[in-house]
């Protein structure tokens, strides 16, 4: 009778399976008593150390005792419980509505075994208190993680019984050398792979797959304190053709691969070997979705190909993009979420989406639906920071429309933030008259961008951080993960509006991501005015937004995809907005070549001989301001400029010391040198219209 491929791979992972003894006989032990002596076995070590591989071997172990088995994966499910509970529903093939706990069996045994739980940690209270605690008794949960378990698990007695803690360590020496035998390198070799790995589960897999690249080379360790990133040199050097290694840098970049990505990736029409020689990799994991390798596997190979071959890097995040743009655009509305998952980490390396991925390591925040018990600390929080006006505001429209708003929690369940969006076209006009938002908003639409039938647009009236407010925070950056999903799952619409208590803070991110500067819509609540940024999806859709967003950060484009005949018009105050910025970014040509000035009537005269963004900008303003240098009572003003802006010194303060001046009468002079440039500038756009 024949096998399936997965079940040839799981026998062969498993004849290679070394060590963790004790591990197992814990395990083993636990499965066999007639009560579970703990519900909870917590491993952890750092990455590569074989976690994964150890979970593995207990599922196969679990089978084998009768034990029904569920693997999950961190990587895989959204840390809040609706998408864990989602997750885990669908691993046990139960309808989409069932209840958990009731479907568990009461007899035998059940296995629950989570991978990269550190990507799950703000589910911590909740598991703890809330979803475990209604599980039969005869459930066994298992996780893995890089992190030991938080001292709320070790300082409950209760837990503290029903719970075992295993780190793990390296692979012993004995332990090694038979893992190497089992992957048939010569005895003579084990003593250099030893010094070279000291037993670090990955490493040594990957010097079996390098030995097995070139069977009949001895192994001869480089000189470099990366051992990862050692070995992945020379594997990568050694794949069996230049597609093998184009397929190995490809999975690096995208989430999860499947056969069908890969072919798409590699512009093949048939990539089933090249599939099957990833997946039989050492390093490479799977899930029910795709392959991917390991972390500190991944994290080596993009580097290394950002570095090495950056055009290829551009051609194969491209192919990627358009990939999942199609699916976006065509696929289930219900896997919209896990698309738009797999794009965000084909970004992951964009200064405005990394902190969404540094916030998920770490573990905050979740994000959930607003409860009844939550409306107190949010209108507590919006009072907190917006006074008690914003406030009424806020009660009122979150009576009216519970279900638009979004909250943030801890790893506790606590409220750190929220977000609520409006539908303006669903307004009475009574209400909308008695906020000053939506009032602007609207008035803004009318008068400058009406809907048409069966559009729609969105206010993101309230969003803000309980400590932080909206500066930069875990927090924000869930917000602004919600705001792009909106952007991309919203059918017909057409408008989006987003006030800010400090708009100039946020020019240079809402620039770069295509939102424009609406003063048309501003209002004032409580004698504090909020500055309004807006983008028309009609004029750039979603798609077409996605592409520029890519094409900035590849450094491809500088501008936004305007028609050749097609400028920006800046109100005066935008305009000066655009001009400081565009000095404080002077040396850094990712934002000059973002900069609304490029945009403008005025970028014309500015290009001259370059078409590159950065350097037309940066050639231009020093010739606007070169008479400054050549005038005896105006050099005071350059030299402020060029210190702070054209060769800055590390500070403002530092600038004052080179200028031999106090720094009140520095900061006199830059604000003249500024005025100077804008002012200039101002009216330079004005002529060119």
């Amino acid at each position: 009778m024949s096998t399936s491929l997965q079940t040839r791979l799981e026998q062969a992972r498993r004849r290679q399976f070394v060590g963790r003894a004790d591990d197992k006989a814990l395990f083993q032990a636990a499965l066999a008593a007639e009560e579970l002596p703990f519900v909870v076995l917590h491993l952890f070590g750092p990455g590569g150390i074989g976690k994964t591989t150890l979970l593995r071997e207990f599922a196969h172990m679990a089978r084998q005792m009768g034990a029904r088995v569920v693997l999950l994966d961190g990587r895989d499910t959204d840390p809040s419980p609706p998408f864990f509970e989602a997750a885990l529903r669908a691993a046990l093939q139960l309808p989409a509505d069932a209840d958990i706990a009731a479907s568990l069996p009461r007899n035998g045994r059940t296995v629950l075994l989570i991978d990269t739980y550190e990507l799950l940690t703000p589910l911590d209270n909740w598991l703890r208190n809330d979803f475990l605690p209604q599980l039969p008794d005869n459930v066994l949960l298992v996780l893995a993680g890089r992190q030991p378990p938080g001292l709320a698990w070790r300082a409950d007695p209760g837990w503290q019984a029903m719970m075992r803690i295993v780190p793990l360590r390296n692979l012993s020496v004995a332990e090694s050398r038979d893992y190497l035998a089992r992957r048939g390198i010569p005895a003579n070799q084990h003593d250099a792979v030893l010094s070279f790995t000291h037993g670090h589960a990955l490493a040594l897999s990957l010097v079996a797959d390098v030995a097995a690249q070139q069977p009949d080379a001895p192994f001869q360790p480089e000189k470099a304190p990366d051992v990862i990133r050692a070995l992945l040199a020379q594997f990568i050097e050694q794949a069996p053709t230049p597609a093998h290694r184009e397929a190995l840098e490809a999975c690096a970049l995208v989430r999860l691969t499947t056969e069908s990505l890969l072919a798409v990736l590699l512009d093949q029409p048939d990539a089933h070997d090249l599939f099957e020689w990833l997946r039989g990799l050492s390093f490479m994991d799977a899930s029910r979705h795709g392959l991917y390798p390991h972390d500190l596997a991944r994290e080596a190979l993009a580097a290394d190909l950002r570095w090495r071959r950056p055009e290829l890097h551009a051609l194969l995040h491209g192919r990627a993009r358009h990939f999942y743009i199609q699916r976006i655009q065509h696929g289930d509305p219900r896997e919209q979420r896990h698309i738009l998952a797999d794009y965000i980490f084909l970004h992951r390396d964009n200064p405005m989406v990394r902190p969404y991925f540094e916030w998920q390591i770490s573990g905050h925040v979740f994000t959930d639906r607003l409860h009844p018990r939550d409306i107190v600390p949010v209108l507590v929080m919006v009072e907190r920071h917006e006074g008690a006006a914003s406030a009424q505001l806020a009660a009122h429209w979150l009576a009216r429309f519970p279900e638009r708003a979004a909250v943030f929690r801890q790893a506790g369940g606590d409220v750190q933030g929220f977000l609520l969006l409006l539908p303006l076209a669903q307004l009475q006009a009574a209400e909308r008259e008695n906020d000053p938002a939506t009032r602007a908003a609207w008035n803004f639409l009318e008068n400058s961008a009406p809907l048409r039938a069966k559009e729609s647009a969105t206010l993101f009236r309230f969003w803000l951080a309980a400590d932080s407010y909206q500066v930069v925070s875990p927090v924000q950056s869930r917000i602004f993960l919600n705001v792009v999903q909106h952007y991309l799952t919203t059918p017909g619409l057409a408008y989006t509006l987003f006030p800010c208590a400090d708009p100039d803070f946020w020019t240079a991110v809402f620039t770069y991501a295509d939102l424009q500067r609406l003063p048309a819509a501003d209002f004032v609540v409580d004698g504090r005015r909020y500055g309004v940024y807006g983008h028309d999806w009609r004029k750039t859709p979603p798609l077409a937004w996605l592409e520029l967003m890519a094409q900035r950060e590849l450094g491809l484009t500088g501008t936004a995809p305007l028609p050749a005949d097609e400028v920006r018009v800046l109100s005066e105050a935008e305009f000066g907005t655009a001009v400081r910025q565009l000095l404080r970014d002077f040396t850094d040509d990712n934002s000059l070549q973002n900069n609304l000035v490029w945009q403008t009537a005025l970028r014309h005269q500015i290009a001259g001989p370059t078409d590159n963004p950065a350097e037309a900008l940066r050639h231009f303003v020093r010739q606007l301001v070169e008479p400054l240098r050549q005038s005896p009572r105006q050099v005071k003003l350059y030299r402020a400029l060029y210190h702070t802006y054209f060769q800055p010194a590390a500070s403002q303060e530092q600038a004052a010391e080179l200028l031999d001046l106090p720094f009140s009468t520095y900061r006199r002079h830059l604000r003249e040198g500024v005025a100077y440039v804008v002012a200039h500038l101002w009216r330079l756009e004005q002529e060119a219209k």
